[in-house]
């Protein structure tokens, strides 16, 4: 046992070593190991005597499969070194590890460069906020440019990728450019201090990169001394009151591992994260978990490669392994530690496990539990009605470990099938799901909102209940409930994700709930809320980078095209052209073999896992899975009432008659609605103050508006305009008096329409003055058809010294407004002065306009709209021509621009020349 004293008086740093497969992770791990002492001669992963290579599958393969760890001193730090796989396949045993990190070291292959799962390396270690220390390795090797890769580093990880050994003063005039703090101090001093270069580190603004050979013993050293110098021990949680006035850390550790030694002892692996842990502490998860435990720690172990220490305490930042826990699981949090958020790296691919004849399935079942403790992202699903087990899989390496795995502890040899694509499933709008669960002396109702999440958020659960209508206690429980299973969704029965659940309202028996029935009732609403809404079938998705020869990225697009895939404009490097973008992972599974196949080897393909997106077959994949939600009998859709002393079912499609709470949806809409009328005036007044920076409304959300209009003020009566073909209204007319007609105006806001219109942007794009005039005329012959008052109205761009101008066009008028004056300003105005007497309508798709001219009782029709309106008014245009041809000259055509009376004649020679052949 080691002494403790000692160990109290170092820091505790805890480093993850990461690298793309091949970089050289663990011969840089046992060149470590060996200048710092803890180990007397160097092992090499080619002669299967790697220190931390302890499995005989690692050793054989040469790969890193699971993470382990070794112990060693570095001046006043006791650094844990912690090893990790750098296979693909094995990145969620990687990603777990990375929760407990203070800093890591991130090896590149100075002969490979940054490769495509590095780029994934480096966006996990940015998620987790992890200060990195960057070794470029095997820079012995010929071909290899040190200036070339910094610049590489730069491009395609951070400009804060900075060589730490470069001369001192090169390296103080790097760093002062990371911050602006920095930079002052270098400027008063021409120096950096030791503390202010930590920080930089600390706070990922700085990368020290240091280049070498890990395999000669080259930079090494010097790196080793450069993590001494620049990471400091992460500080505790402290107790904010201590009876003797001082503080002290509170107990935290964070769960990373979960395996079995030797004997079968189920060992977790823990990062002590604040305070201590001491051998017969009781841990305990939270008192309010549905499955509370708690439990003794019988020993800790401090494992260096396959050896441990046993110790009678461990203190904050120590790595250890703990027995006598059972129920711990990777991610969780111990005392003051919270739990870990979901892993972003995930199996893409479900794989049938084959059992051999006389093996008994549930025995074999159970086996496999233990693995899925160890790895949950194997995800093992037993298929009651089929009889059969599956297991999610990252690839083919994996799988052979698997095997081997299962082989070497269970005695089974298991077969893989083929595999299928693991999808999954969201929704697109937001709608109130109701689960009711009330046989005889049982009840519990629950009402959830189901709303859209961002991608890759998973499922986000929240409550916004009173404790009026419902106990803090039920609703933990139906959060809890919420939590503790992959909901399906009812397309393919695919696992549920990327959705917001917040319980809104639920009720409870004083005498007849149990905590059962919530759990009853919680299912049933999420899958009444799935079978209201939009249901989205989504896919696993690849980023890929596709180095070829030039004259063969033709090939290679057309390739990606077929396969569903985006593309970015290759990248050309001499020979060699890059393709980067993204593909469905399930069309280009196989594409490796046909790359090098067309290529003649010359191709490299690295792909990566980007995430969930919606399928591009998705009717392809529903109707082959034969799924039917309301056949789902472990999910039901329905809910269950009773009457007259007996249960009965009611559909998901009825439940809503029978709840015995109101739609809080629906409440919350009328709610919204009565206050609208309020806010309106207030909300008009500040986006009107923002009128320049606000982005233009959809066609639905300008009839979004329209319709929170009415609903506040009621119905709005309006004249019909003849500018509008959407929105319409009808005078009242009074008994007694018959009433003149009322002028009609034509207000547009000219800018706002030409960057709407796609041939006027165009045209605009090219010279601004041209589509100016083109809507001038357009609006010239819309208004001799119409006889209604049109105002153009536009930014005053064109008045010197910016005066408002007003000029006759034709038959319109052309406004350009004053300095500091925009144009849907200068509208309000005109909207507000003549709204009243006369019938106004505006041509516009801003946002703040619409707010404005609703509120003045105005007629609105968005830039959009009015292309259309314009392109019935001219075939009407066409159609009074033809009738009238023989009448000759006509007020009408007066005004007509160049192109249309183009158009006109022609239509008449041709069917001139048609009466003449006749």
């Amino acid at each position: 046992m080691e002494d403790i004293s000692e160990n109290k008086q170092k820091k505790h740093i805890c480093v993850g070593i990461l690298a793309h497969v091949d970089a050289g992770k663990t011969t840089l791990s046992e060149s470590m190991l060996y200048l710092s002492g803890k180990i007397r001669e160097l092992g090499r992963v080619d002669h299967k005597n790697a220190y931390l290579d302890t499995y005989e599958l690692e050793r054989n393969r040469g790969i890193t499969i699971f993470s382990k760890q070794a112990v060693f001193e570095l001046g006043d730090k006791k650094v844990t070194l912690l090893d990790t796989p750098g296979h693909v396949d094995f990145s969620a045993e990687m990603e777990r590890t990375l929760q407990v990190l203070d800093y890591a070291i991130l090896v590149i292959s100075g002969m490979d460069g940054v490769q495509g799962h590095t780029r994934t390396l480096w966006n996990l270690l940015r998620r987790y906020r992890i200060p990195v220390f960057l070794f470029i390795n095997k820079m012995d090797q010929e071909g290899t440019d040190r200036e070339r890769l910094l610049r590489e580093l730069k491009i395609s990880l951070d400009e804060g990728c900075i060589a730490f050994d470069e001369d001192e003063s090169v390296l103080f005039e790097n760093l002062a450019m990371c911050e602006d703090a920095a930079l002052d101090e270098y400027l008063q001093s021409g120096e950096l201090c030791v503390e202010t270069m930590i920080r930089l580190i600390e706070k990922r603004k700085a990368y020290p990169c240091y280049f070498g050979s890990a395999l000669k013993l080259q930079g090494v050293q010097e790196f080793m001394a450069g993590l001494r110098k620049y990471t400091v021990q992460k500080a505790g949680c402290k107790l904010a009151k201590h009876p003797k006035g001082a503080t002290e850390d509170r107990f935290g550790a964070k769960v990373y591992k979960i395996s079995r030694d030797a004997q079968g002892n189920r060992l977790t692996h823990l990062k002590v994260t604040s305070g201590a842990l001491k051998v017969k502490d009781i841990l305990a998860n939270e008192a309010d978990a549905e499955e509370h435990w708690e439990e003794k720690v019988n020993q800790i172990r401090i494992y260096s490669g396959e050896k441990y220490e046993t110790v009678q305490e461990a203190e904050m930042g120590s790595i250890c392994a703990v027995t006598g826990l059972n129920y711990t699981y990777p991610g969780e949090g111990l005392g003051v530690e919270k739990e870990s958020q979901a892993p972003v790296l995930e199996p893409v691919l479900n794989y049938r496990i084959g059992l051999p004849e006389g093996c008994d399935a549930h025995t074999m079942l159970r086996n496999l539990r233990q693995l899925e403790e160890e790895d949950p992202m194997l995800r093992i699903v037993w298929n009651e009605e089929l009889g059969e087990i599956y297991a999610q899989i990252m690839g083919e390496v994996q799988i052979e470990i698997l095997q081997s795995l299962i082989q070497e502890r269970f005695h089974v040899a298991v077969t893989f099938d083929t595999g299928n694509i693991v999808y999954k499933e969201t929704i697109k709008n937001t709608v109130e799901g109701v689960g009711h669960f009330e046989p005889l002396r049982h009840y519990a109702e629950v009402h959830l909102l189901l709303e859209p999440g961002k991608p890759g958020s998973g499922l986000v659960l929240d409550t916004d209940c009173s404790e009026d209508m419902l106990d803090k206690n039920w609703q933990r429980l139906i959060l809890t409930h919420l939590a503790e299973k992959e909901h399906r969704g009812v397309l393919t029965g695919a696992h549920l994700t990327d959705v917001k659940i917040t319980l809104t309202a639920g009720r409870a028996h004083l005498k007849h709930t149990e905590g059962g029935d919530f759990r009853q009732a919680t299912y049933r609403a999420v899958r009444q809320g799935l079978m209201q809404a939009e249901n989205v079938l989504l896919e696993p998705y690849y980023e890929y980078r596709l180095e070829l020869p030039s004259e063969m990225v033709g090939r290679a697009m057309i390739d990606i095209q077929k396969m569903s895939g985006e593309f970015e404009p290759p990248e050309t490097d001499g020979e060699i052209s890059i393709l980067t973008g993204s593909v469905p992972v399930a069309t280009m599974r196989d594409y490796q073999m046909e790359v090098n196949s067309y290529t003649r080897g010359r191709g490299r393909l690295s792909c990566t896992f980007k995430g969930y997106e919606p399928c591009h077959n998705a009717e392809e994949v529903i109707e082959a899975s034969g799924y039917d939600p309301q056949r789902d009998l472990d999910n039901p859709t329905g809910s269950v009432f009773c009457s007259h002393g007996a249960g009965f079912v009611v559909p998901w499609d009825q439940v809503l008659e029978y709840m015995h709470i109101e739609s809080q949806l629906q409440k919350e809409s009328e709610t919204e609605y009565t206050e609208q009328g309020d806010m309106l005036a207030a909300r008009a007044k500040a986006l009107a103050q923002k009128r320049n920076i606000q982005p233009s409304l959809s066609y639905k959300e300008e009839k979004e508006l329209e319709e929170i209009f009415i609903r506040t003020y009621g119905k709005i009566e309006r004249r019909l305009s003849p500018a509008s073909k959407t929105v319409n209204g009808e005078t009242k007319r009074r008994a007694q008096k018959k009433e003149e007609p009322v002028q009609e105006y034509l207000l547009v806001d000219g800018y706002n329409v030409i960057f709407a219109w796609d041939d006027l942007k165009e045209l605009a794009q090219d010279n601004i003055e041209a589509a100016r005039n083109k809507l001038m005329d357009i609006l010239s012959n819309y208004q001799g058809f119409k006889k209604c008052i049109v105002i153009l109205v536009f930014d005053a761009y064109k008045v010197d010294g910016y005066a408002l101008e007003i000029q006759k066009y034709h038959n319109i008028h052309v406004v350009y407004t004053k300095e500091a004056e925009t144009a849907d300003q200068y509208i309000e105005k005109v909207v507000h002065h003549i709204g009243k007497k006369y019938h106004v309508t505006v041509v516009t798709s801003d946002g703040v306009e619409q707010v404005v001219t609703l509120g003045q009782g105005g007629t609105l029709i968005s830039s959009r709209e009015f292309r259309e309106e314009y392109e019935i008014v001219r075939r009407q245009i066409r159609e009074e021509y033809e009738s009238r041809r023989e009448t000759g000259k006509n007020y009408l055509f007066d005004h007509m621009d160049e192109k249309l009376a183009e158009e006109m004649e022609d239509v008449r020679l041709g069917r001139k020349k048609r009466i003449g052949n006749n």
